[in-house]
């Protein structure tokens, strides 16, 4: 497996590092929300509801969260128009959609290995309560009791 070889000689960012500052967006790209979200907009403007009713189980909490996050960080816009009741529209900006390949990529590899991940989950759960079955404790008890009474 190839990793990108340490680029501080050269000024560049190394998220090996944990003090390096690329950490911070590898924490909001590996979101789930976020890799939904950008999905959602890559296909053109959208209402707060819209991105809502798209993104099947959001709450309005974590969506409000994530779209302030988004634009906090350059990748979307937010335009709000002045109207009764005030228009909110959210779209990519032109960094935000150079992340539309990237997450389109991950999202069709998750579903394209739900099974494959479901089987090793199951295979590895199953193990796992196998190692887990209770020793006999009775006759180690009852031993320990007879060598301390001696």
């Amino acid at each position: 497996m190839y990793t990108t070889p340490d680029l501080r000689s050269r000024g560049g960012a190394d998220a090996y590092l944990r003090t390096c500052a690329s950490r911070a967006v590898l924490d909001v790209i590996a979101n789930k929300w976020v890799c939904l979200v950008i999905g959602a907009l890559g296909g053109g403007t959208m209402r707060f509801g819209q991105l809502r009713r798209r993104l099947d189980g959001v709450t309005q909490k974590m969506l409000t969260k994530t779209l302030r996050e988004l634009e906090r960080d350059g990748l979307v816009r937010r335009v709000v128009y002045p109207s009764i009741p005030p228009r909110v529209e959210y779209s990519l900006t032109e960094l935000g959609q150079s992340l539309i390949d990237l997450m389109g990529e991950i999202r069709i590899w998750s579903e394209a290995h739900i099974d494959d991940i479901q089987v090793a989950r199951e295979r590895y759960d199953d193990a796992a309560a196998r190692d887990l079955d209770p020793i006999e404790t009775t006759a180690v008890s009852s031993q320990r009791g007879n060598r301390v009474g001696r």
